[in-house]
């Protein structure tokens, strides 16, 4: 019988605690549970689950620095619990790190929904491996999935990587936020754009690109992003 993937559910509000656990266990998920930052760190490096839900007002060590600490060591997905209408909030926990948000008072049906998609994200395209893409000093790998920098590998988490491998394979042309948002994120995150503006911030400063004058990812005002054609061939 395969092993249920496994949650960690943090959030020091005990009602919300049991309601996000009751729905998870209902769909199948294995669950454990904190009540606070430091616990649920140290319940992460014992259990190790394959995702993280967590709160990001919580006193002490907030949702934020809890998740700049999982970073730290891991690319396990994480998805922030945050206040409804807080954009602040949204792009702070994206900023730390998170793969994702979801905003209370939500519903069982798009707490699973949130949840299937980065799960979903962490596993790489099961396709036939592409030739890799170069452009100056930057590989990316499509069979390794693998990203260097003159010849040394960054360190890009899987939704980074699938963000970057897109415009890679879409090199040459305009690509708009909603067609990153369905290509990766999936098509029910249509116009949540914030998520591919951070993300892409965040790939620019990994890869060395020029916030003022970038040379990789190019942005096209108005309508998306586009990295220019490059040699496209084996790896050195």
């Amino acid at each position: 019988m395969p092993s249920k993937t496994s949650v960690l559910v943090v959030d020091d509000d005990i009602r919300m605690l049991r309601m996000m656990r009751r729905i998870l266990e209902l769909e199948g998920f294995q669950v454990m549970q904190a009540s606070d930052g430091r616990s649920a760190l140290a319940l992460f490096d014992d259990e190790a689950p394959a995702l993280v839900l967590l709160d990001i007002m919580m006193p002490g060590l907030d949702g934020c620095a809890v998740c700049r600490r999982i970073r730290e060591f891991s690319h396990t997905p994480i998805i922030m619990v945050t206040a409804r209408g807080n954009d602040e909030q949204k792009v702070e926990g994206l900023d730390a790190g998170a793969d994702d948000y979801v905003t209370k008072p939500f519903s069982a049906r798009e707490l699973i929904a949130r949840v299937r998609a980065v799960l979903r994200r962490c596993h790489f395209w099961e396709e036939k491996p592409q030739p890799a893409f170069r452009l100056g000093n930057l590989t990316v790998d499509f069979a390794a999935h693998r990203v260097t920098v003159g010849g040394e590998e960054v360190d890009v988490t899987a939704t980074e990587y699938k963000i970057l491998a897109y415009l890679a394979q879409n090199a040459g042309r305009v690509v708009t936020p909603d067609n990153i948002l369905h290509s990766v994120w999936g098509e029910e995150y249509g116009g949540e754009s914030h998520l591919v503006q951070v993300n892409i911030a965040r790939l620019r400063k990994k890869i060395g690109d020029d916030v003022k004058n970038p040379r990789c990812i190019l942005t096209r005002p108005g309508i998306g992003y586009l990295m220019p054609y490059a040699q496209v061939g084996l790896t050195v």
